[in-house]
């Protein structure tokens, strides 16, 4: 049986340049979805969120492989995070932040087996944040993406770069919340050679029309 490793079908998605950001549209997509605030190195709310999305992302796996016959490596964990002022992305005042953490699903994954995965979950491990978790369809379109190599807390210059910089010279604005992948484990990665996609949904300005 073969095994669809998301992160090379959707290459142009999940393998951007370090050096240079890219202009990408991303196609809707569905996701586990958890919603919360605060810091995610202190906040068991964030603890509990992931804990919970990656129970069902692999109940969800295991039960496309044996009724579907459909194989795939579970894709990496994501992230969307805003608040109610965005310059806090460039201080670094995460206790502020509220965030939606997900993780892609295929699209053959449906309600009836996301519901069924749910039921399975709660049975077996019964994480806190469960009740909190939904299967929605999530459309970014039009964004711009770079590599970030290195510690979260390192991401500040990039972004603002990317947001006093790039997007402004270029007539972009801010169409979205700020979007992040994590294509490393904290846990064995070292914080200098941590792999993170960071994205922004933007749209074209008026002054290019």
């Amino acid at each position: 049986m073969s095994k669809t490793d998301f992160k090379k079908y959707l290459k142009h998605l999940y393998r951007p340049s370090a050096k240079q950001f890219e202009v990408v549209d991303v196609p809707a997509m569905n996701f586990l979805m958890i919603d919360g605030h605060g810091n995610p190195n202190t906040a068991q709310s964030y603890q509990e969120a992931v804990e919970a999305l990656y129970a069902v992302a692999y109940k969800l796996k295991f039960m496309s492989k044996k009724e579907l016959s459909n194989d795939y490596v579970v894709p990496p964990l994501e992230g969307l995070w805003w608040a109610q002022d965005m310059d806090l992305f460039i201080t670094g005042k995460k206790d502020d932040w509220d965030w939606t953490m997900m993780i892609m699903q295929p699209e053959w994954i449906t309600a009836e087996m996301f519901e069924e995965g749910s039921v399975l979950v709660k049975k077996a491990k019964n994480p806190p944040a469960l009740p909190k978790m939904t299967l929605q369809s999530y459309h970014e379109g039009l964004s711009i993406q770079i590599m970030h190599i290195g510690s979260y807390d390192d991401e500040a210059p990039t972004l603002a770069k990317l947001h006093n910089e790039f997007m402004p010279e270029n007539n972009y604005a801010e169409s979205g919340k700020h979007h992040e992948i994590y294509l490393s484990d904290p846990r064995r990665v070292k914080p200098e050679k941590l792999k993170t996609i960071l994205r922004q949904p933007v749209k074209i300005t008026q002054e290019t029309l």
